[in-house]
């Protein structure tokens, strides 16, 4: 296979990066986690997939939810039955809450929080509808001609290779291979060899930020182990720092969770990775069909799949690794489609539409309630229940968790003060922490965050909450 040829020239293209970086607002590489993955068929994988996706999610929220009430309605906000019906009436509400959103938060909460919710949504999907996209040649490619595949991890690392050059790639990405079993462990290589060789050709020996490979079907930590010892190879040749190239590993079957001689296996999966695995993934579909469940009764709220996360989050959480929950196969998507739909089908579409889009919705949110801040999306129109979601996840809590935080400085204090020990560090570590994602993904920011807790935003941004307490110590 002949080397990209790179117009600028290898120089040319780092500096292209490099230059791409500066001008890039320092978004907290550190702390940063993203709301979702999107799964995508490599087959379908372009360098525009994001904008793509962006826009078929907001023409389907324009179509179906034109306003903040509709959208309040589609997800039964909170305070949703108190909402005007008239459109005259949404549109003059929505005028006023444009206006002065402040007076409109402290006089009629429920149509600021729809209202707020609606407008973040609608800028996500403008500016960052997707955040982590995962090309996939598992299950979301299939099995194909060698020659296809070859071709198809080619292209997809130089289409890769030039969104991070222009400065256009998601926040987050990577590739997911096909599983390390013994029948697909040479294909599986194969791909994870064209694409990477590819994409650092055509980046002058650049990885793009964030870039994780995923392998999907863990069953062993030899399999993990294999693919940080392939990837050090690969490093090593392209004269890459040792653990450049991040792992994800599926947790997809009960050997991923309990090992062969009754052990927990999830840390020691992680440990095989020797210091590259940085999430972990669960597939709820593939691990309740390994155990033999009817796919009438699988899904992500399966008992079986409680279990399996409450212990993922026990044992990973801890560790530091990034957890994402399985994915809603429900999608939103239209009965009746093409010329002139009658009034019956118009509301068939509506009625389709509102139900993925609640299910998903519900779904995002008890992921998240189970410390589960990341879970998959596999079509664009489930991007607004996505957003939908997350926003008001966030949003509703947010005077709760920082009253609460604000307690715990104080608290801490007085504590100081008087000379005994604060007991609550850790509960108020989890809050800090939750307020950190909330700011991370939009649904506030720190300016918020701080003059409601009193702390400075560099406190809240750059401290853990042990440190806060230490440095107004050491100020008194």
């Amino acid at each position: 296979m002949s080397k990209t040829v790179i117009t600028e020239g290898d120089e040319g293209v780092k500096l292209i990066v490099k230059r791409r970086k500066k001008d890039t607002p320092n978004v907290r590489l550190a702390t940063r986690m993203p709301v979702h993955v999107v799964y995508g068929g490599a087959d379908r994988f372009s360098a525009s997939i994001a904008s793509k996706l962006g826009s078929i999610a907001l023409k389907t929220l324009e179509t179906y939810a034109p306003n903040f009430v509709e959208f309040a309605n589609a997800f039964r906000l909170p305070g949703t039955e108190s909402l005007p019906n008239f459109p005259e009436a949404v549109v003059r509400l929505d005028l006023q809450i444009a206006k002065d959103p402040s007076t409109a938060r402290s006089s009629d909460h429920a149509s600021w929080f729809a209202w707020t919710v609606y407008q973040k949504t609608i800028e996500k999907l403008k500016t960052e509808p997707v955040e982590d996209f995962r090309i996939d040649f598992e299950d979301g490619y299939g099995f194909r001609a060698d020659d296809e595949e070859d071709a198809d991890a080619f292209r997809t690392a130089k289409e890769l290779a030039q969104t991070y050059i222009k400065g256009t790639n998601t926040y987050f990405s990577g590739l997911r291979v096909k599983s390390f079993a013994p029948e697909t462990y040479s294909r599986s290589v194969r791909t994870l060899n064209i694409f990477l060789s590819t994409l650092l050709e055509s980046t002058a020996g650049l990885i793009p930020p964030n870039f994780v490979v995923t392998l999907p079907k863990v069953s062993s930590h030899k399999d993990v182990r294999e693919l940080h010892s392939h990837l050090t190879k690969v490093e090593k040749k392209a004269n890459l720092p040792h653990g450049s190239i991040k792992l994800e590993l599926m947790i997809e079957t009960p050997a991923a969770i309990i090992g062969p001689k009754g052990n927990f296996a999830l840390r020691d999966l992680v440990n095989a990775g020797k210091g590259r695995v940085i999430a972990a993934h669960f597939g709820a579909y593939d691990y309740t069909s390994s155990l033999g469940i009817a796919a009438e009764f699988q899904g992500l709220r399966h008992e079986a799949c409680v279990l399996a996360r409450q212990l993922m989050l026990l044992t990973l959480s801890p560790m530091g690794i990034r957890l994402a929950d399985s994915v809603t196969t429900q999608i939103p998507t239209t009965v009746h489609n093409g010329g002139r739909l009658s009034k019956s089908q118009t509301a068939d579409n509506r009625r389709r539409i509102f139900e993925a889009w609640r299910t998903h919705f519900e779904n995002v949110t008890y992921s998240m309630s189970n410390g589960f801040y990341q879970s998959w999306d596999l079509h664009p129109n489930q991007l607004p229940a996505r957003y939908a979601a997350v926003y008001s996840f966030f949003l509703r809590t947010f005077d709760s968790q920082t009253a609460r935080l604000r307690g715990f400085i104080d608290g801490a204090s007085r504590a100081m003060l008087s000379g005994n020990t604060f007991d609550d560090a850790a509960s108020a570590q989890g809050v800090l922490n939750f307020l950190r994602r909330g700011s991370d993904c939009g649904a506030f920011n720190d300016s918020d965050v701080a003059s409601a807790t009193g702390l400075t935003e560099g406190e809240f941004r750059g401290q853990t909450f042990q440190q806060i307490i230490e440095g107004r110590r050491q100020a008194i």
